[in-house]
């Protein structure tokens, strides 16, 4: 019988122990792996196993009037940095990297309270207007789309803008992860 409760003592602590580690944080970013040919996306992110066929016909985003998001487009701080929307509906244009993000935010809220289909044809700004619509265009090929912008994102430095899978096949880099793009406003 004494044998018995340092066992079952034993036993419930490594239990305790196994149930205090904390899941990581939902959204936090994780170190880059790399997939084949040389593309990149984060650690349990990346396309799901099989993408919906006849991805071309999944219409660009049209853009139309709508009001703006209420609790999307307040000043916010990531890792530190502020972002403060810009809300003055002046011309955008901007060049630098798009990125796309996948299974891991898929049928997952967005910044504006819309559930991400990484089927869709919307996107990630960290200042833009939500909602808004945007041209990319991918300055490799010159191949483009318009989007609807609907959540913040991309926080690194090095990245303009988030797409969704089927954008980024549209534009020709879902396989290398990233491209320099142009990123221009549209209204309606």
């Amino acid at each position: 019988m004494k044998l018995r409760q340092p066992f079952a003592l034993f036993v419930s602590i490594l239990m305790l122990w196994g149930c205090s580690s904390m899941p990581p944080e939902q959204g936090a970013p994780t170190a880059p792996t790399q997939k084949q040919e040389g593309g990149g996306y984060y650690l349990n992110d990346g396309p799901l196993p099989h993408p919906p066929p006849h991805l071309e016909l999944v219409p660009d985003a049209v853009p139309k009037k709508e009001p703006y998001a209420k609790y999307a487009n307040r000043p916010y701080s990531v890792f530190g940095k502020v972002y403060v929307p810009d809300m003055s509906n002046k011309p955008y244009k901007a060049e630098g990297y798009a990125s796309w993000y996948g299974r891991r935010f898929h049928n997952q809220k967005t910044s504006d309270g819309e559930i991400y289909n990484m089927y869709g044809m919307t996107a990630a700004h960290p200042t833009l207007p939500i909602p808004c619509y945007v041209r990319v265009t991918n300055l490799s090929n010159h191949k483009s789309v318009i989007v609807r912008v609907n959540d913040r994102g991309p926080f690194r430095s090095d990245r303009l803008i988030d797409l969704t899978y089927t954008a980024a096949w549209k534009l020709g880099f879902v396989n290398t992860g990233t491209a320099k793009v142009e990123v221009e406003r549209v209204f309606p």
